[in-house]
């Protein structure tokens, strides 16, 4: 998760400046760089949640993380923008596939020795990729080494984790599906839910994608870019694990609301002219939300679909990645015809306060 999420997925976030500045990309050549990889990561994990893919998982996780690896390495090869969008469209369908089938083996282990309850840890693997990033490109900038080092480095320490994986996770044989049935017909509040989940993916990803370009372009917050996607990193850690807690006591859909609620705030503050402390508090609260409430979004699924929730999972994963992938190409070209990410932002507010009454509304029907 740490390789494949954290650092082949959200890498692209903290080196976006530098690749701005060097190649001359716009910012929506840059937000169709990061919907290519988003479509992957769509169509990877359709892919991998398909009943026709044959083979070890544990072989189609390892593969995928090494794919995930090459491909992040090769960006620095190149500065041509069709070769950008062929390399992170590839790098997002391995980071599915290594979330999808990474989850499949650890949660399946975790579970066979009584110890669910470290699931969180295994999601946080997100945040510690994300907080290696930040250091990783702290320690190449002050070695005065471009763009391209950032992801040669990224993708050889990407890769040295194929053999720590390979180490660590065992094969688990995959077990025949849940008993119960798939109806064919998704409920009223499965599709609210869908929807909502498809709305938290367009809401969190805009900022996610260009914080740090957000960062950059303001005086005062500028130099301490690193330090800021650090925060974001660290605060994604325990992110799964607090939400989770929250869920259980507030019940899953309440906490995946009040999640957005507090994602919502973070994408706020991001474009607000209060400088270093508005960014600092925008990357703890999307940094301490987007994988809790991507956590609680298939757990909520479980509500609605206690039998084979195969397809209500797809469905969710379609939602979830056609938000992303429209996200940073609308805020790119948003911002190219108005020269600011306020109205993109603000599209992405309104996104989550959509899903949050989404999930409210749900609870109260269930209620």
């Amino acid at each position: 998760m740490a390789a494949a999420l954290g650092i082949g997925r959200f890498i692209y976030t903290p080196v976006l400046p530098s690749m701005i500045e060097d190649i001359g990309l716009s910012r929506g050549q840059a937000g169709l760089i990061a919907g290519a990889n988003f479509a992957g990561y769509l169509a990877g994990a359709l892919a991998a949640a398909s009943p026709r893919l044959r083979g070890s998982q544990r072989g189609w996780m390892l593969y995928s993380l090494a794919a995930s690896a090459i491909t992040t390495a090769a960006i620095g090869t190149t500065s041509t923008l069709s070769w950008f969008l062929v390399l992170r469209f590839i790098g997002g369908a391995a980071s599915a596939f290594v979330l999808v089938f990474a989850s499949a083996l650890v949660l399946q282990r975790l579970s066979a020795v009584g110890k669910s309850d470290l699931a969180a840890w295994h999601f946080a693997g997100v945040g510690i990729g994300i907080t290696l990033s930040a250091l990783l490109i702290k320690v190449l900038h002050e070695l005065a080494l471009d763009w391209r080092w950032v992801w040669f480095s990224a993708g050889a320490l990407s890769f040295v984790a194929v053999f720590i994986v390979a180490a660590l996770v065992p094969d688990i044989t995959a077990p025949g599906p849940a008993a119960g049935r798939d109806r064919g017909v998704a409920s009223p509040q499965l599709v609210s839910l869908i929807v909502a989940y498809g709305l938290f993916g367009f809401g969190y990803v805009i900022t996610a994608t260009f914080i740090v370009v957000i960062v950059r372009g303001s005086p005062d917050a500028g130099p301490h870019e690193y330090v800021i996607w650090l925060v974001f990193g660290l605060s994604a850690v325990p992110s799964v694990a607090a939400w989770s807690a929250l869920a259980g006591r507030f019940g899953v859909l309440r906490a995946f609301a009040l999640a957005c609620f507090v994602e919502a705030i973070g994408v706020f503050v991001s474009v607000m002219p209060w400088s270093t402390v508005g960014l600092v508090i925008a990357a703890i609260f999307l940094g301490g939300t987007f994988m809790g409430i991507t956590a609680l979004g298939l757990m909520a699924v479980r509500l609605f679909a206690p039998g084979d929730a195969r397809r209500a999972l797809a469905g969710m994963t379609a939602a979830f990645g056609l938000g992303q992938a429209v996200g940073p190409v609308a805020a790119g070209y948003g911002f190219d015809l108005t020269g600011s990410f306020f109205l993109p932002s603000a599209v992405a507010v309104l996104g989550l306060f959509g899903a949050m009454l989404l999930a409210l509304r749900i609870d109260d029907r269930r209620a």
